[in-house]
């Protein structure tokens, strides 16, 4: 049986390698006489993954130490509850800047907490773009300022990192949401308070949440905020307060790994910068096929498009899992195509995709 082309926006492709390894080490981890998924999360055994992992999360990142790595659960989704919960202290408020479908939810959930201020929005042209730090407006006294950098449904990219201080508020600070681009850049740590994602899109499968916290965030929960989900009491106790997601855990270490040796975040990178410059090309150069989204404001990992002719649908989403490309399908909030070409998808995939794209609208064009 063929492996095909896994155009998932997750959970999504995984390095080969690591699946291969995965496999080998599934009834005996290293001569341990069992799989990770048997092992305590407190024995020796485990404990070396888990601290494997953080240390390798923090090499590629280049995590400063004043910075604690969490691992969590309940997804990027339950992170939008968590965080405010978290975050807020003596503060009343908090402000979001809404650049597509999940940094809307993001608000929406917020706003069950705090009151949520909109800093800024790119609903009015489509949520097609990134609003200029310059049209930000911040309200008086935020407990911080959120993020989505990578909408993953509109396939909108921040092409810049948010720096407060630009506009007088490097006080404030800057959570993001980097579910669907993390390790798929070089980013700078120490310009957010806050970063946080789900597993299953570029790191490893569902069920395991990063969070990268500044320690000085730590220990601002309001009383309500449950105690399995406050940032201070995961950190003390390691991430092990309760039992974490232990596969999950081991799984995302063997990605780690398996970045490093592909030379490592900006290595990655320049795979990332040719992968979506084929696709986007080929979009470009076609009058069969479109990309909504600003070009300034392009996502690397997430490539929405749309036939011309959305009556095709169907047919090039049935001709394309038989060739191989399957889950193009796009989100049904929006409908079209979508290709999700995150870490693990090599150049190859992505040449695959787009030598059938073009067949496809010789064909039927």
């Amino acid at each position: 049986m063929s492996r095909v082309w896994n155009f998932s926006a997750g959970p999504a492709a995984l390095p080969e390698e690591v699946l291969k390894q995965a496999a080998e080490e599934m009834l005996d981890w290293q001569g341990a006489g069992m799989g990770v998924m048997e092992m305590s999360h407190r024995g020796k055994e485990f404990t070396s993954i888990a601290e494997a992992a953080e240390a390798d999360l923090r090499e590629l990142m280049a995590v400063p130490d004043n910075y604690r790595i969490l691992f969590m659960q309940g997804g990027a989704i339950a992170e939008n509850a968590i965080i405010p919960m978290n975050l807020l202290g003596q503060h009343d408020s908090a402000d979001y800047v809404v650049t597509g479908a999940w940094s809307a939810k993001s608000l929406k959930e917020a706003r069950r907490y705090c009151k949520a201020h909109v800093a800024a929005s790119a609903e009015a042209g489509g949520f097609t773009s990134v609003p200029a730090m310059t049209e930000w407006s911040l309200s008086d006294d935020p407990a911080y300022l959120f993020t989505c950098t990578n909408e993953t449904i509109g396939g909108v990219e921040y092409p810049f990192e948010p720096d407060l201080a630009a506009i007088g508020r490097a006080e404030v600070p800057v959570v993001a949401d980097v579910s669907s681009h993390i390790l798929s850049r070089a980013m700078d740590v120490s310009k957010y308070g806050l970063l946080f994602g789900g597993a299953q899109k570029n790191i490893g499968p569902a069920g395991l949440t990063i969070v990268i916290v500044r320690e000085d965030l730590l220990g601002r929960s309001v009383p309500a905020c449950p105690t399995a989900f406050d940032y201070k009491t995961v950190a003390d106790n390691g991430s092990m307060y309760n039992t974490p997601p232990t596969y999950a855990i081991y799984i995302a270490g063997l990605v780690f790994q398996w970045l490093k040796r592909q030379g490592g975040v900006a290595a990655i990178e320049a795979q990332n910068i040719a992968k979506a410059k084929l696709l986007y090309d080929y979009l470009d150069a076609s009058d069969f096929y479109a990309s909504k989204v600003d070009p300034a404001c392009r996502s690397r990992m997430n490539v929405p498009f749309f036939l011309a002719d959305e009556s095709l649908n169907e047919v090039f989403l049935a001709e394309s899992k038989a060739a191989g490309l399957v889950q193009l399908k796009g989100h049904k909030s929006v409908g079209g195509m979508r290709a999700s070409i995150y870490n693990a998808m090599p150049l190859a995939g992505v040449q695959a995709l787009v030598d059938f794209m073009r067949d496809f609208a010789a064909r039927k064009g």
